[in-house]
């Protein structure tokens, strides 16, 4: 039996996203896009601290030489938190006023793979993206209309990524130097599931997808089988990450937007498997 646990929080998120673990700090990190604010906390001692940003942000990535990566609405920037320092990186989509970023993750070679979306969500405007360490950068496929939940395979073979909007996980073969095999549907979601929404995979490659309006994350298995659900008290689910000393702790995000009760809260499950630590970005 899973156990659920809400860590109490001052105050709930419009949009909660994007949750890392950071093994370095044994903290967790994530966002709220629409409030404009990252957050971090310290589960050890309970420690939350915030702080606000000038434009949404979409996701945080470690450096493996320290501090982050951000992604904000107009484009990269490195971040450092002590002191506060926000300095522009990279600008993906510049012509692109109406687009923000969304989702990242970095693979095992230390890229960044990253997706844009438009802030409407209804036109299929947003696109994915490979950062190289260097901050070059190639778009390897577009027409999404809400990108999400880049993953990556425990083995580095294979990259994940969701429309949400269409109800499509994709699957790429992913090779050693960054290219991208031919893009197949790994499940699509019927519309009684919700949407697909963030994810991220277990050590056994068992990838969990949290559910946006189907109030639960979802483990599938290579064939994108549905192995086992796992209920939450709010309908929005956005996203999950693998977190705690051992990785055995599954922190989950939610969203409270366009809700009159439920919503934004944070979850703690003791799902059963362990995950793997995130990946750093080599630049």
């Amino acid at each position: 039996m899973q156990d659920v646990k809400i860590i109490a929080r001052p105050a709930t998120d419009r949009l909660g996203e994007g949750p890392l673990w950071s093994v370095r700090e044994q903290a967790l990190y994530w966002v709220d896009i629409l409030s404009q604010r990252l957050h971090c906390l310290h589960p050890s001692t309970g420690t939350l601290r915030h702080w606000d940003m000038p434009e949404p942000i979409g996701w945080v990535i470690e450096r493996g030489q320290g501090g982050l990566m951000a992604g904000l609405k107009s484009g990269i920037y490195h971040l450092s938190l002590e002191p506060f320092v926000l300095k522009p990186a990279l600008a993906l989509e510049p012509g692109r006023v109406a687009n923000r970023m969304n989702d990242a993750k970095a693979d095992f070679a230390g890229r960044i793979w990253a997706g844009t979306m438009p802030m409407s969500c209804d036109v299929p405007a947003g696109s994915l993206y490979r950062v190289e360490p260097d901050l070059s950068f190639a778009c390897v496929d577009t027409g999404y209309c809400v990108a999400n939940g880049p993953a990556i395979s425990p083995d580095g073979r294979s990259l994940f990524h969701t429309d949400s909007v269409l109800g499509n996980v994709y699957h790429f073969p992913l090779h050693g130097d960054g290219s991208l095999g031919k893009r197949e549907l790994f499940l699509h979601f019927p519309k009684d599931w919700g949407s697909p929404d963030g994810m991220t995979f277990d050590a056994e490659g068992g990838v969990w997808i949290a559910h946006w309006g189907g109030s639960r994350i979802s483990r599938f298995l290579a064939d994108g089988t549905l192995d086992r659900s796992i209920s939450l008290p709010a309908s929005q689910i956005t996203s999950c990450a693998f977190g705690g000393s051992s990785l055995d702790r599954l922190y989950v995000t939610s969203a409270s937007e366009g809700l009159d009760a439920d919503g934004g809260q944070l979850f703690e499950v003791d799902c059963g498997f362990r995950g793997m630590a995130a990946s750093l970005f080599a630049g």
